[in-house]
């Protein structure tokens, strides 16, 4: 793939980039703005080169709704980023052109504009021909700057770039470097998954089965471990897939937790639970575990909350990041890779986020470059050029 680096002439060039801005919203303003903070840099170069900076993303909130990204544009301004904000993306071309010829661009400040969330459009998700052609007439310049959303065959991911020379920005270019080293990596190799969905990660876990020296599984991808182990897991949640999973979930390599913390907060060990009780988050002998193998390993992967993160069940979430963290700074060649969006908001809330050798702004797409090494948007991104 081609870097921002690679564009040989960016001074007056319009470049449109698609950048992750799908961010929690709350009363109106920006919650976590870590997305937003990844692409600074890729902003920031494009301006400094006197680009013409178009920004492109879609929000969605966890009802399933699509708002506005006008508290997007408001926060890019307390970032220092001068944004045009474009509410009618029928009115883009006579915005960005009237702003162009009102201002004379020079090598040290470029014009930025933000397009109203994509979402708002049915070709977005659809990958409309005639809508991706619509978003690349605004431009000279594709930049994929949103490695979040590139596992997904939309217009903004896979459509524009074969009407545009493509590029990709210097986050999405670390997100790949940093990833593929989980391919190759230092051992001992611990990995730890959790989240739910066994279904979608199976690939992921059998692939990685052969790779890591540990799986640890823990969520609700816990809970479906212990239950093809032949545990009873009481009203925990577990997929409703009907995949049988007892082989993998039996090799030597991979563990389950050992006790819990259920429903009232108290902690049991998984062989004494009740048929009613509901496993929520790893119990104290767990955490000793998961502490023990990450003080052995030299890669730590991590994908996953390891409990409800947004029903209150933080604990074990947050314990196994500062014992990563702690990992990562002690001792001298440990890499640690992490992500995923409850991954991402205890790390945040910790204020840890310096403390890891690469902080990864992917959710599913991470998993899936993981289980695949590559991802619809970088195929889109090659096939341009």
């Amino acid at each position: 793939m081609k870097t921002i680096r690679d564009i040989e002439y960016v001074e007056g060039v319009k470049v449109l980039v698609r950048a992750d801005f799908n961010v929690p919203i709350v009363n109106g303003a920006v919650g976590d703005d870590f997305r937003i903070r990844a692409a600074l840099p890729t902003i920031d170069f494009l301006r400094k080169k006197g680009a013409v900076v178009i920004l492109m993303s879609h929000l969605e909130s966890l009802d399933g709704s699509n708002p506005s990204l006008a508290p997007v544009a408001k926060h890019l301004e307390k970032l220092g980023q001068p944004v045009i904000f474009i509410k009618d993306l029928k009115n883009a071309h006579e915005i960005i052109e009237a702003e162009i010829r009102k201002q004379e661009l020079g090598a040290q400040s470029g014009l930025i504009f933000l397009l109203e969330n994509l979402r708002f459009f049915e070709g977005e998700k659809k990958n409309d021909k005639k809508f991706a052609q619509e978003l690349a007439s605004l431009a000279d310049i594709y930049v994929n700057e949103a490695f979040p959303a590139s596992h997904r065959e939309h217009a903004s991911i896979v459509g524009v770039p074969q009407f545009l020379p493509s590029y990709v920005g210097l986050q999405f270019e670390k997100e790949v470097t940093h990833l593929s080293r989980a391919f190759t990596p230092a051992h001992p190799f611990l990995f730890i998954l959790g989240g739910a969905k066994f279904d979608t990660k199976l690939p992921l876990i059998e692939r990685f089965s052969k790779v890591a020296d540990t799986i640890f599984l823990g969520g609700a991808l816990g809970n479906d471990a212990l239950k093809a182990k032949g545990y009873n897991v009481g009203d925990s949640k577990v997929s409703d897939g009907a995949i049988d999973i007892s082989a993998i979930v039996n090799q030597p390599n991979v563990l389950v937790p050992t006790d819990s913390i259920i429903q009232d907060h108290s902690v049991k060990n998984i062989d004494a639970l009740g048929a009613h009780d509901q496993i929520f988050d790893p119990g104290p002998k767990t955490l000793e575990i998961i502490q023990e193998k990450i003080n052995q390993v030299q890669f730590i992967l991590w994908n996953g909350p390891l409990g409800p993160y947004e029903d209150g069940f933080i604990e074990g979430t947050e314990s196994v990041a500062r014992m990563i963290a702690e990992r990562t700074q002690s001792s001298k060649g440990v890499e640690s890779i992490v992500g995923g969006g409850d991954t991402l908001a205890a790390i945040s809330n910790l204020g840890i986020e310096d403390k890891f050798t690469f902080v990864s702004s992917g959710g599913g797409a991470m998993l899936e470059f993981l289980a695949n090494g590559t991802l619809p948007g970088i195929e889109a991104l090659n096939a341009s050029n």
